[in-house]
């Protein structure tokens, strides 16, 4: 996916804010949608983080199911990539599933750091 391509799905998915679940992998999976003004902010914020963090000139870490009609959204966290190239026996799980129907849990085995648990728990305070 290309910086255009996650800008049209941004506003396919702001047109349309409620009943997306919002899983931040690692922390347990919730079991209501995301009120709509919170799910817009964090559209905001993961917009801002990937740009921030992710220093290419595609996006490439974001997936959707349908770019159209998405009912599910995997973000990888540019700070848990794994291996670049190549073939890895563990791949890394997404940082975050935005989803129409409720999540189930991962069970990641990641370590969190520090910084993205901070950051994470800092978007709604």
């Amino acid at each position: 996916m290309r910086w255009h391509h996650l800008d049209e799905l941004w506003q396919v998915l702001r047109q349309s804010p409620v009943g997306w679940f919002v899983y931040h992998v690692g922390d347990t999976p919730p079991d209501q949608p995301f009120p709509r003004d919170q799910f817009l902010h964090f559209l905001d914020q993961i917009d801002r983080l990937l740009r921030d963090e992710h220093q290419e000139d595609y996006c490439g870490i974001v997936y959707a199911d349908d770019l159209k009609s998405p009912t599910m959204v995997k973000i990888y966290d540019p700070n848990n990539l794994g291996v670049s190239c190549g073939y890895s026996e563990n791949p890394p799980l997404p940082g975050w599933v935005l989803s129409r129907t409720s999540p189930v849990d991962l069970e990641s085995g990641q370590v969190l750091t520090g910084n993205r648990k901070r950051w994470w728990n800092r978007l709604f305070s």
